[in-house]
């Protein structure tokens, strides 16, 4: 599978009008081709078992190049896999793309194909970490957003609430944040924390969650009683 047989396959479900549509909903200046996240995720699925890792990375890589909307997310797709035996390029790939993210669309599904590295080598929240600080809102979100797995355990070990504390920490830097999406990102995570560790959701919201904005705050605690 070559990018460019890629690219045809995904131009050869082209719809005009959604493409059109996309373009509005986004309000990203990029190539849409209209073609449906199930769709894209089908043919990354049939992309990934004629390719190794390797071959996958390289594929990845070029479809995330030709800024294409749905190339963009079928890059994530290709990379979205629990179990990836040398898996340092696949993270190494997905946290290039990073500083180039430029709206929640592609910047989640890369994400996602992220969290997935994450779990595998926890060693790498320290890379993780220094987005916090970035000047650039979309790789401050990310560090967030691609760490929602820590959110949603019943049963964590206790390094995994080591690390819930340690996110919940980036939070509390992010709480005087004015940007709409960090909030929101914010209230993302204490939502989803909520449901499985409400004491500590609780004492963020009563301790530095409380220069959330009144909207993320109402959202953070949509699930506690």
């Amino acid at each position: 599978m070559t990018p460019n047989d890629a690219l045809a396959a995904l131009h050869a479900l082209a719809d005009p009008a959604k493409a059109e549509a996309a373009l509005a909903y986004h309000k990203t200046p990029r190539t849409y081709f209209g073609v449906s996240v199930p769709q894209i995720t089908d043919l990354a699925k049939s992309w990934r078992e004629g390719l190794d890792t390797a071959g996958r990375v390289q594929l990845a890589g070029a479809l995330w190049e030709s800024n294409i909307h749905e190339a963009r997310v079928a890059a994530a797709k290709l990379l979205t896999q629990a179990r990836i035996a040398d898996d340092a390029a696949v993270w190494g790939l997905i946290a290039s793309w990073v500083p180039s993210f430029d709206g929640w669309a592609i910047a989640d599904q890369a994400c996602d194909a992220g969290e997935r590295r994450l779990v595998a080598d926890p060693s790498r929240l320290d890379e993780v970490e220094a987005w916090t600080g970035s000047e650039h809102m979309w790789t401050r979100r990310a560090a967030l957003v691609i760490t929602l797995p820590w959110t949603k355990q019943n049963f964590p070990k206790t390094a995994d609430l080591a690390i819930r504390d340690r996110v919940l920490g980036w939070a509390a830097g992010y709480v005087s944040d004015p940007d709409w999406f960090i909030q929101k990102a914010v209230a993302w995570w204490l939502r989803d924390l909520s449901k499985h560790d409400p004491d500590r959701t609780r004492a963020f919201l009563e301790g530095p969650g409380q220069g959330l904005k009144p909207w993320a705050r109402a959202e953070a605690a949509r699930h506690l009683s």
